[in-house]
C-alpha cells in the first residue's frame, strides 16, 4: 500500500494492533510502566536490544522469527509489496533495495533517527549548492555488486531515478518522493562516482537513494508484476542470501551470502515463518521461534512465564488506527469520513487497546511524527466529538435518519465495514468498540474479518472500506507529507493544487525545524479538509525474546524488524 511513514525511505503500512515482523507491546503485571513519549525524551530509554559485540557471540546458530504474511509481492517499492513484514523479510537479504526500516541503499538510520551513508554501498555523499542548483556527488563502494554480478554503479542510480520519479503512471510506485526534483544522474570520474543534479535543492539528503532498484527492473511489467511469488534473489545484495522459499510451508530460509563484501554475519541460518498470532504464541512457548510480539494483554498473559525467555520493551514507531479508503463508496463522501472522525472516542479505544499494559499516552494527532519529536504538533482535525457531533456532520451534509436510525442520503445509507485482521481477542474488542462508536453516530457498520496473512493483499489492492491500521513513523516528516498528502501520490488521490505546491516547496528548506514545521502545517490543512487518515494511538513495543539472543528488540528508528544489524544478530556464548 502507498501510505507509509518514514523510518528511512517510504512509510510502510502496518496493522494497528498485531503490528509487523516481530514487534508489539503489552504487559499484565509489567514490565516497567510505560508513559507516552514527550518532547525531549531520552531516546536510549525507548530501546531494548541486549547489545553485544559480534566477537563476543557464539559463531553460527539459527534464529527463527515469525511474520504475519510472506509476499505474495516482494517488491517493496510497489504498492502491493509495501508492507512492514515485507521490509523485515528483505533487510537481511537485500539492504541495497529496502526502502524503509532503518536501512536502504545509500543510507542507514541510527536509533535517534540520524541518517548517515551506508558505506557498504555509498562510501561518501556530498552536496553543493551553486546558482540555486544542487549537485550531489556519491562515491559508490568499489566492491558493491548484485548477486548476479551486476555492478552497483551509475546505471543502478539512473534506473532508480527513472523507475521512482513518477513520470510513468503505469509504474505502481509507492511515492516519487524527491525523485521528481532530480534533473540528471550521470557518471563522474568513473561509473562508481555518481553525480546527481536537481531542479531545486533537496533536503534531507537521505530523501534520495534510500533504496536502489536493480537495472534489470526497468519496465512497468517487471516492477508491478515481476516480483509476485518470486523474490528474484539474483537482483539482491546483502549479508544473507535466499536458501529456500517454501510457499506451501510458508517459510523462508536464509544462509550467509558468500558474495557479500561487508561484515560477515554471526548466524549460519535465519528462518522466517508465516504464522497467525495464535500460532506465534504456541510456537514461541514450544521453542520453535525466538521472538514474538506481545501486543495485547491476551497475548502477554499467554506468554508470561514462558521458560527461557525475557521481555524487551520500547517505543513502537506507529501512528494510526483509522485508515479510510476514500475511493470506495460510501467513503468517497467527505461527510462520511468526517463523521467517522467525529464519532470516534479515541481515549476509550486506547483503554481497550492498552488494558493491562501499564502504558499511558496522550491523544496523538499526527501520522508523520511521534509526540516525543521536538517538531511534533497535534493535527487531529475534529474538536467536537461523540455520537451527536457525528450525526450533525451528516445532517449538515443532507443526511437524515431512516426508520432504523441510520443516516441516509437519497435513499443510500451510511453503511460500510471495518476490516479486522488476525485472531487476537483484544484486536477484535478494539474493532467492536470502534464499530459501536460509529453505530452510535448514525452509521451502519459491520466487521469484515480477515486473516493476518491477507493484510498486505487487502490493503495493497484497496479491497476495504476502513481498516484498523496505520503506518510506520520516521524522524523526519518530509517524505511522509508527500506520501500521505500530495494529490498525485497518496492512495486516496485526495488533495489540491495549493497543498501540492506547498509540499513541493518543502524539500528545498534546508533548516530541519523549519521544514518539519511546514510539513506539519500541510498535514493540519489536509486533515481538516479531507479526513482520510486518523491517529488513535502510537503504543509501546514489547517483545518476548529467547534468553541469550543478542542485538534484537525494540530499536526505534534503527530497525523496523527489531534487528539493528543483521550481521551482529546472534546468541551469547554459553
Amino acid at each position: 500500500m502507498k501510505n507509509l511513514t518514514k523510518i528511512g525511505g517510504a512509510a510502510v503500512v502496518a496493522a494497528a494492533l498485531t503490528l509487523t515482523a516481530c514487534g508489539g507491546g503489552t504487559a499484565a503485571k509489567g514490565p516497567d510502566a510505560g508513559k507516552g513519549q514527550d518532547a525531549g525524551s531520552d531516546v536510549a530509554k525507548l530501546v531494548s536490544i541486549n547489545a553485544k559485540d559480534a566477537k563476543d557471540l557464539q559463531q553460527g546458530g539459527t534464529v527463527t522469527l515469525p511474520l504475519g504474511n510472506i509476499g505474495p509481492d516482494f517488491n517493496g517499492f510497489s504498492n502491493n509489496g509495501n508492507s512492514a513484514d515485507n521490509s523485515a523479510l528483505m533487510v537481511p537479504m537485500n539492504p541495497a533495495a529496502v526502502n524503509s526500516g532503518g536501512m536502504g541503499g545509500c543510507w542507514k538510520i541510527d536509533f535517534d533517527g540520524k541518517a548517515t551513508p551506508n558505506k557498504d554501498f555509498c562510501e561518501d555523499v556530498k552536496s553543493e549548492l551553486k546558482d540555486g542548483k544542487q549537485t550531489i556527488t556519491i562515491k559508490v563502494n568499489e566492491k558493491a555488486s548484485y548477486n548476479d554480478g551486476t555492478p552497483i554503479d551509475v546505471k543502478t542510480f539512473e534506473n532508480t531515478w527513472n523507475m521512482l520519479k513518477g513520470e510513468n503512471k503505469d509504474i505502481d510506485v509507492v511515492s516519487s518522493g524527491a525523485y521528481e526534483f532530480v534533473e540528471s544522474v550521470k557518471a563522474g570520474a568513473s561509473a562508481k562516482e555518481v553525480v546527481v543534479t536537481t531542479t531545486q535543492p533537496v533536503y534531507p539528503l537521505d530523501a534520495l537513494f534510500f533504496g536502489l532498484v536493480h537495472p534489470a527492473v526497468n519496465t512497468p511489467a517487471i516492477f508491478n508484476e515481476g516480483f509476485t511469488g518470486d523474490m528474484h534473489p539474483e537482483w539482491m545484495a546483502g549479508p544473507f542470501k535466499l536458501d529456500k522459499y517454501d510457499a506451501a510451508a510458508k517459510t523462508v530460509t536464509l544462509a550467509p551470502n558468500d558474495k557479500w563484501w561487508g561484515a560477515k554475519p554471526v548466524l549460519e541460518k535465519v528462518v522466517f515463518r508465516q504464522l497467525e498470532l495464535s500460532a506465534q504464541i504456541a510456537a514461541f512457548k514450544n521453542g520453535e521461534i525466538d521472538g514474538v510480539s506481545a501486543n495485547t494483554i491476551a497475548l502477554y498473559k499467554q506468554l508470561d512465564g514462558t521458560k527461557n525467555s525475557e521481555v524487551r520493551r520500547g517505543q513502537r514507531l506507529f501512528a494510526g488506527g483509522l485508515n479510510l479508503n476514500a475511493q470506495k463508496a460510501p467513503m468517497t463522501d467527505v461527510a462520511i469520513r468526517k463523521a467517522v472522525f467525529a464519532a470516534v472516542d479515541r481515549e476509550a479505544l486506547r483503554k481497550v487497546r492498552f488494558n493491562g499494559l501499564n502504558w499511558e499516552e496522550p491523544s496523538s494527532g499526527s501520522m508523520m511524527l511521534l509526540p516525543f519529536s521536538k517538531d511534533y504538533q497535534d493535527n487531529y482535525p475534529v474538536k467536537e466529538t461523540g455520537p451527536e457531533a457525528a450525526k450533525k456532520v451528516l445532517a449538515d451534509a443532507g443526511y437524515t435518519a431512516n426508520a432504523a436510525g441510520i443516516m441516509e442520503k437519497d435513499g443510500v445509507p451510511a453503511a460500510f465495514k471495518i476490516s479486522n485482521f488476525g485472531d487476537d481477542p483484544t484486536t477484535l474488542a478494539f474493532t467492536q468498540t470502534l464499530q459501536n462508536q460509529l453505530k452510535a453516530g448514525g452509521m451502519d457498520v459491520g466487521i469484515d474479518q480477515r486473516a493476518s496473512a491477507d493484510f498486505g493483499k487487502v490493503l495493497g489492492s484497496r479491497d476495504f472500506f476502513m481498516s484498523v491500521s496505520g503506518y510506520t513513523v520516521g524522524a523526519d516528516a518530509t517524505d511522509a507529507v508527500k506520501q500521505f498528502y500530495d494529490s498525485k501520490t497518496n492512495e486516496n488521490e485526495l488533495g489540491d493544487a495549493e497543498l501540492d505546491a506547498d509540499i513541493k516547496k518543502l524539500s528545498s528548506i534546508a533548516d530541519n525545524a523549519e521544514r518539519n514545521k511546514a510539513a506539519m502545517d500541510v498535514e493540519k490543512k489536509h486533515m481538516a479538509k479531507y479526513f482520510s487518515m486518523g491517529v488513535v494511538m502510537n503504543g509501546p513495543q514489547i517483545s518476548f525474546v529467547r534468553t541469550g539472543l543478542a542485538n534484537y528488540g525494540p530499536s526505534l528508528f534503527k530497525s523496523l524488524s527489531q534487528v539493528p544489524d543483521w550481521t551482529t544478530l546472534g546468541w551469547e556464548k554459553k
